[in-house]
């Protein structure tokens, strides 16, 4: 019989520090499972694997958006939007995670239910990191955090601080677009209601797309990410409404009216006025 001559090539004694176990860390990851059901209901392994897996995909869109942000500082705009094609990604994978738990019934998730007590995905430390980066500022999110010193620390830095909008309204402030003072030297913690001069200066950017390249595939990138997250938001309402229909959700939350109220904010308002308010070609 042949043998592949690759075969030669393989390494086999290996210290399990420097294996593919050891770089991964395996037997952390795979520990990190503790199901509390008792005895152990066959679903709630779903559960839990489900949410741990969209905190690691929520760590990697952190890593990303920081990444974006920093670059757009830098006024390196193809690098941002480059970026935010990955960020894209990552959030077609945390929209696709539903489909799995969409297989869990409401009898089935019964069983289980109970013993995660108040634990809520809206107190997901990630989760509301995302937000705060892509500008949905609220201080009052923060105080579910208060007795994690660490997150609530790092949540009250990226409420303070510039969200992606903000970073990008400064480039065109920098590159002399018409963006005024007062959208870009502000209270950053504090909610900015739309401006309808921001939308003439990106109505600048749309206008002549050739001109401002770059501007505008950011632009364009943004609206990908916020797009995608009004997906992931209403195929989360979804999932919630098939599993436990209009009960009040775990956490105190009104459950799928909560959810549904989410759907009405936009992160980047003046991104969809300025497709209103271009004129059309001639």
């Amino acid at each position: 019989m042949a043998t592949d001559h690759y075969d030669n090539a393989f390494h086999t004694d290996l210290d399990p520090r420097e294996d593919y176990a050891g770089y991964l860390r395996l037997d952390r990851l795979l520990s990190a499972q503790r199901p509390l059901s008792d005895p152990p209901h066959h679903d709630e392994m779903l559960f839990v694997i489900q949410h741990q897996v969209a905190e690691l995909w929520f760590k990697l869109t952190v890593h990303e958006l920081e990444a974006a942000m920093a670059a757009i500082r830098e006024d390196d705009l193809g690098r941002a939007a480059k970026i935010l094609a990955r960020v894209k990604q990552v959030q077609h994978q945390l929209y696709s995670q539903w489909d799995v738990l969409d297989t869990l019934t409401p009898s089935e998730y019964a069983e289980f239910r109970h013993v995660f007590g108040q634990a809520s995905g809206f107190q997901s430390p990630q989760y509301r990191l995302v937000e705060f980066m892509l500008g949905n500022k609220d201080p009052a999110k923060i105080a579910v955090f208060a007795r994690h010193e660490e997150w609530h620390r790092r949540l009250r830095a990226a409420l303070e601080a510039p969200a992606i909008f903000d970073e990008f309204l400064r480039h065109l402030a920098r590159i002399g677009l018409p963006v005024p003072r007062e959208a870009i030297e502000r209270d950053f913690a504090a909610p900015r209601e739309p401006d309808d001069r921001v939308v003439a200066a990106l109505g600048e950017i749309y206008a002549e797309p050739e001109r401002y390249w770059q501007a505008y595939e950011l632009a364009e990138a943004l609206m990908d990410v916020s797009n995608n997250f009004q997906f992931w938001r209403y195929h989360h309402l979804k999932t919630v409404e098939r599993i436990i229909g209009h009960k009040r959700g775990s956490g105190g939350t009104a459950g799928v009216t909560w959810l549904k109220r989410a759907l009405d904010y936009d992160f980047f308002p003046e991104l969809i006025r300025v497709r209103t308010e271009l004129a059309d070609g001639t």
